[in-house]
């Protein structure tokens, strides 16, 4: 009897026949591009569900750039809304959006290190480079049991997310409601998706403090990464002596973003009436480290942000676009980027050849990598925007919020004047461009990391070195 082929051998030959093999002609697809099909086909799937009739309620059909708009912030987990979550979609279309969350969270930490790169004849060291990127390990033996941890704690935070708000919406409807909604927003907030199945979304909560720190927890836990989960699993367990620099750099530059944006965010709103200035100190101080954390990918909201001021947007904006970190269910440029970044220009201010952090030093290809992301991201902010504000007539400040919370799969939005995003007021053109940012935000990073694996050339010469006035 012939051996039959590994599934994601035969599912590799077989993407070769169809006409997507026609575009990647080479006999095997790499990992930056299954990674991509994966996430298009995922949303492909969800469009056609949410277009079907079981999926909306009766009087309110979904258009298919509707449909293709909430399948995308689904699966890139960003949360940003062109039909209402809780009127406009039944269970059966409110179960398909938040499996999308799910698939599409966990899909970037596992299908693109584990599914992807498998499928193909053989794992090549490309992809074993991959692996290590994604995962922090350079053994591959230890696969499988970590994608185990990912799954084991995945389930567990949103399980025991689920029994606490359960708990807490029960005193607002039925005990079944409650446990719907409970399982909803604890999945959405730990994908850092922003979904909600209410329409003001968490604003009846705001001065709710077990609300609060719930959905912060796990939003913050979601977007730490599993890489941080692994390395303080292992240090626990005394499997090694010290934490590594990826867990110290990502806790230092989380945890003060953070704070950063919290005392922001409370010093800008404190004396706006419409905001922050008709609540309680405490109340208000809750808000604004509620909406620092969510900030960064979660998108979940507890005030009405068409209300804040431009300079408090501004900030929201540049959180948005750092995100969560590595290896985990946020977005953004990635909080070790930012650190890497601030690393270099503390060195230039030090006149210190080499970036150093807790006794370690940054190989200068991994500053190179940094310096770029943070690059493209700001170049691909300012020109969609730019297109965006050229085409649509909007306030500038709205459009570029609007993009970054795509970018940064975030969800954060203006609004359209009611609960819904400015996203549903744009033409079909602006909503294409938003989608495309959704898509950027959540393969673009990978998909750089992807490249920049590729082992350098070594030229067997080098040009003379010469000198150029910057600064």
């Amino acid at each position: 009897m012939m051996p039959i082929a590994p599934l994601p051998v035969r599912l590799g030959s077989w993407i070769q026949t169809t006409p997507i093999g026609r575009i990647f002609p080479h006999g095997q697809l790499s990992a930056g591009q299954l990674v991509t099909l994966g996430g298009v086909g995922l949303i492909t799937i969800g469009t056609i569900l949410l277009k079907t009739p079981w999926a909306t309620t009766p009087g309110k059909p979904l258009s298919f750039l509707n449909a293709l708009f909430t399948a995308t912030s689904a699966v890139s987990v960003t949360g940003l809304i062109v039909a209402d979550t809780e009127k406009d979609f039944t269970m059966f279309g409110q179960t398909v959006i938040l499996t999308l969350i799910q698939l599409g969270g966990l899909g970037y930490a596992i299908l693109a290190t584990v599914l992807l790169i498998a499928v193909g004849q053989r794992i090549g060291l490309r992809d074993r480079m991959m692996m290590a990127e994604a995962l922090s390990s350079l053994d591959l033996a230890g696969l499988i049991r970590f994608v185990k941890t990912i799954l084991i704690i995945t389930f567990t935070l949103e399980g025991v997310g689920a029994f606490i708000l359960t708990v807490r919406f029960s005193r607002d409807m039925p005990l079944l409601d409650a446990f719907g909604h409970g399982i909803f927003h604890a999945v959405s907030a730990f994908n850092n998706a922003g979904f909600s199945t209410f329409s003001q979304n968490l604003i009846p909560y705001r001065g709710d403090s077990l609300v609060n720190v719930s959905i912060s927890a796990l939003i913050f836990l979601g977007g730490i990464g599993f890489i941080v989960f692994r390395d303080l699993l292992g240090y626990y367990r005394r499997e090694r002596y010290r934490i590594q620099t990826h867990t110290s750099l990502a806790l230092l530059v989380s945890l003060g973003l953070w704070a950063i944006g919290a005392i922001g965010f409370y010093l800008m709103e404190w004396n706006n009436p419409a905001t922050l200035g008709s609540q309680a100190p405490a109340e208000g101080a809750m808000v604004a480290a509620f909406h620092s954390v969510s900030s960064r990918s979660a998108g979940f909201n507890t005030l009405d942000l068409s209300l804040l001021r431009p300079s408090t947007l501004y900030m929201l904006i540049l959180l948005m676009i750092i995100g969560g970190s590595p290896g985990g269910t946020a977005g953004g440029i990635k909080t070790t980027t930012f650190g890497i970044v601030c690393l270099s220009v503390w060195a230039v201010f030090r006149q210190r050849l080499d970036v150093e952090f807790r006794y370690r030093r940054m190989p200068p290809h991994l500053v190179l990598r940094a310096l770029a992301i943070m690059f493209l991201a700001i170049g691909t902010l300012t020109t969609l925007t730019f297109l965006l504000s050229y085409l649509e007539n909007k306030p500038f400040l709205a459009l570029m919020f609007e993009v970054a919370s795509a970018l940064g799969t975030v969800g954060f939005s203006v609004g359209d004047g009611g609960v819904l995003s400015l996203s549903a007021n744009l033409t079909d053109f602006g909503k294409v461009i938003i989608l495309s940012s959704m898509l950027l935000g959540r393969f673009g990073p990978l998909l750089v990391g992807l490249v920049s694996l590729t082992p350098p050339v070594h030229m067997r010469y080098r040009f003379p070195e010469s000198k150029v006035a910057i600064g």
